[in-house]
């Protein structure tokens, strides 16, 4: 079955016609488009987001990457498409201090595609990754190391769509953008209630590290007066162009788009603490302050992300896993590990089986991460011996809300979880 699209005959992926496809990937075909990013004080044109077009094929955006999706392909479109921006902007040759926004698939985003990037840009393109928080509920490890190799490899990192889906705004915190970039609808619709909690924890990011915020959609003077007064600094949109070819463009007057530092992630959350700050006590005392921290995630009016290690699965109690299973309907993103779990040991939740040789298997962690709030419990077991009780068990704990330790400890764990597939061959 052909279909036609705008005009033109263009045969759907379903019916699995690699030629057509194959077409996708040339680059006589594939002719990016380049909209233009403004700096909102002097109305300058300081980047470029690359946009993938196929004007002789006449094929939009969304239907070529589901076809992709639909063949399995989705990895050589998303490559092809960034090769094409950047050999692009390579042979127009960009202004020192301007930036090229470049867009990473979720699904398949990994260190190696971030590497590849960065290697064909030949150290000549000062490139803004555009990822979106997608990638961290269902790739997180992946995620995580991808954001580490840009930065160590002095790229910037955007959040893409924020505000699209509320509850995700509490992955702000692990990705760390240097740019955020608010969804068309924060722009373009009345503010509510809603939209006043996406703002707020947005603008506490930007005025703790720093970070750009960048108004899309764009596209009247009421939109405009919008993005500034939501606090935008940067702005794209057919009010300022609409994408086409790269144009001659002025060297801004300095770059604004500068990569944060790679922060070390510590091999374990315990590893990452300060040894002068603990202290000792018994299980009874930590479970007290655990059940605290988790409870957090019912009652923050932003869902926060939870992230825990409980040693072994014989301490992942029916009673903990519907507490959890609880926080998995609200949060985010929830994960749980140690050894012998399953990859969803209830449900919602990830689970992660950890080796018995892995240092998190004797350290006893729940990080909680929101938008405004971030406590953690870090503790290592003393290995107390076999006479000892449950409930008497000692460990070498800290319980701390400093920005940077919780995070610290929550993605070390994150970096053990695997992709999401929706299946666990350990369930029947």
């Amino acid at each position: 079955m052909c279909v036609p699209v705008r005009g033109r005959q263009f045969w759907p992926m379903s019916d699995h016609i690699p030629g057509v496809f194959d077409e996708l990937l040339q680059r006589q075909h594939l002719l990016p488009a380049f909209q233009p990013i403004i700096d909102l004080a002097t109305m300058a044109t300081v980047a470029v987001e690359a946009l993938a077009r196929w004007p002789h094929l006449d094929v939009a955006p969304d239907v070529a990457f589901q076809q992709a999706k639909e063949l399995g392909r989705l990895d050589e479109l998303d490559s092809a498409c960034r090769n094409a921006a950047v050999d692009d902007a390579l042979e127009h040759g960009l202004p020192d201090g301007f930036a090229l926004f470049v867009n990473l698939e979720p699904s398949t985003i990994s260190a190696e595609s971030a590497r590849q990037l960065v290697a064909r840009t030949k150290g000549q393109i000062t490139i803004v990754a555009e990822i979106t928080e997608r990638a961290l509920t269902t790739r997180p490890a992946e995620l995580l190391e991808a954001v580490r190799a840009l930065r160590g490899a002095n790229c910037a990192v955007a959040l893409d769509d924020v505000g699209a889906v509320p509850e995700s705004l509490a992955l702000l915190p692990f990705i760390s953008p240097s740019v955020v970039k608010l969804d068309i609808s924060l722009i373009q619709r009345w503010p509510e209630v809603e939209q006043g909690a996406i703002l707020t924890a947005v603008s506490a990011h930007a005025e703790r590290t720093g970070a750009l915020i960048l108004a899309e959609g764009v596209e009247t003077e009421r939109h405009l007066e919008q993005a500034l007064a939501l606090g935008a600094t940067l702005g794209q949109g057919w009010y300022f162009a609409r994408p086409g070819p790269l144009e001659d463009f002025a060297p801004p007057t300095e770059s604004l788009f500068k990569p944060r530092p790679v922060r070390p992630v510590p091999r374990s959350p315990f590893a990452g603490v300060d040894s002068s700050a603990t202290r000792i006590g018994r299980k009874g005392l930590l479970l007290a302050i655990s059940r605290h921290l988790e409870s957090q995630g019912l009652y923050l009016e932003t869902p926060p992300v939870v992230v825990s290690a409980f040693q072994s699965a014989e301490r992942f109690t029916p009673d903990t896993a519907k507490r959890y299973s609880r926080l998995a309907e609200r949060c985010p993103l929830v994960a749980a590990l140690g050894v012998g779990l399953s990859q969803e040991p209830a449900p919602g939740i990830r689970g992660v089986e950890l080796s018995p040789d892995d240092p998190v298997s004797g350290e006893w962690v729940v990080a909680v991460i929101g938008t405004h709030y971030l406590g953690a419990l870090i503790a290592k077991d003393l290995g107390d011996d076999d006479s000892t009780t449950e409930r008497e068990r000692r460990f070498s704990f800290i319980v701390t809300h400093d920005h940077e330790t919780v995070l610290a400890a929550a993605r070390s764990l994150l970096g053990r979880v695997a992709p999401f597939d929706g299946s666990d061959p350990s369930r029947p």
